[in-house]
């Protein structure tokens, strides 16, 4: 055994299953945390996964206009367009492939719903929402939406059956193209049957694996398809492969705010008394309305 190349590989503390609930106007999600036991991996506060499955038509939902202050979300759509809407005026379809990245900060009212196309026709959906946490020091930043850039997402195939779309962060000699308040890595990887892929994270901070469709594995441990791996913090590499089928999986990593965290549905603050706050400016109408 290389007892070298050991000690600078993350291992894999826990394996976690995912549970099933509904969000917005009744869509179905599969979620790894929070749930008991789990309830963030900090800054990252909760992932989302909607599909793969087939919609038809009119069964499509979307989420109401809700408000949101004190994080960021990330919205990833893989499959089946999304138009969004916020209270600073923000409107925009997000394509197959595409991302919004909205800075919720001090605080704003936002609406996802599906394309009219796809609720018309129906067809395949799939889309991630991912939630990260700001430090208290930004939660009273001005919101602000971010979204692909003309050229898309930067990918980058590797020599071991991967293909991995950098969202945030830097790896293999690429760098996404959002501005993050937070040092992250989001990475949706795609791995042929036999593939495999490494990544660097300083030590210290956290980082993750989700499986969204298919099955992979890290050196210790099998990661079936739903399930999230949660690896150690002391080495800088972790490695993820699928030993058996294809696979599709989200990497995540990121720094510790390390900071008390207070939420309640669509608030992340910090003390009880901040969501206090949060929900009486938002009855009154302090982080707008949208016109939809």
């Amino acid at each position: 055994m290389d007892i070298t190349a050991t000690a600078s590989t993350r291992p894999t503390v826990r394996v976690v299953s995912p549970f099933h609930t509904f969000e917005g106007e009744g869509f179905p999600v599969r979620r790894p945390f929070p749930q008991p036991g789990l309830p963030l991996l900090d800054p990252f506060l909760m992932v989302d996964q909607v599909g793969p499955h087939l919609l038809g038509p009119g069964e499509a939902k979307g989420a109401p206009a809700h408000p949101h202050r004190g994080f960021e979300t990330i919205q990833y759509v893989i499959e089946g367009p999304m138009e969004d809407l916020d209270s600073h005026g923000h409107h925009e379809v997000i394509h197959p492939g595409e991302v919004q990245w909205l800075t919720a900060g001090s605080g704003v009212v936002h609406l996802a719903r599906p394309a009219p196309a796809l609720v018309a026709d129906g067809g395949p959906q799939h889309l991630l929402q991912i939630w990260v946490n700001l430090p208290a020091r930004l939660k009273g930043t001005p919101p602000r939406a971010q979204y692909n850039p003309p050229g898309g997402l930067p990918v980058v195939t590797t020599g071991e059956g991967a293909t991995l779309k950098v969202i945030a962060g830097s790896t293999h000699g690429v760098s996404g193209p959002f501005e993050t308040h937070t040092p992250v890595l989001v990475v949706h990887a795609r791995l042929e049957a036999g593939g495999r892929a490494e990544f660097t994270a300083p030590p210290g901070h956290n980082a993750m694996l989700y499986v969204l469709s298919g099955s992979a594995a890290t050196p210790e441990a099998p990661i079936p398809d739903g399930h999230l791996a949660v690896l150690g913090q002391g080495a800088p590499r972790f490695t993820v492969e699928a030993p058996d089928e294809a696979a599709e999986v989200l990497v995540l990593a990121g720094e510790p705010i390390g900071e008390r965290v207070a939420r309640s549905g669509p608030f992340v603050m910090n003390t009880v008394e901040e969501l206090h706050q949060a929900q009486a400016d938002y009855q009154r109408g302090l982080m707008g309305r949208i016109d939809a």
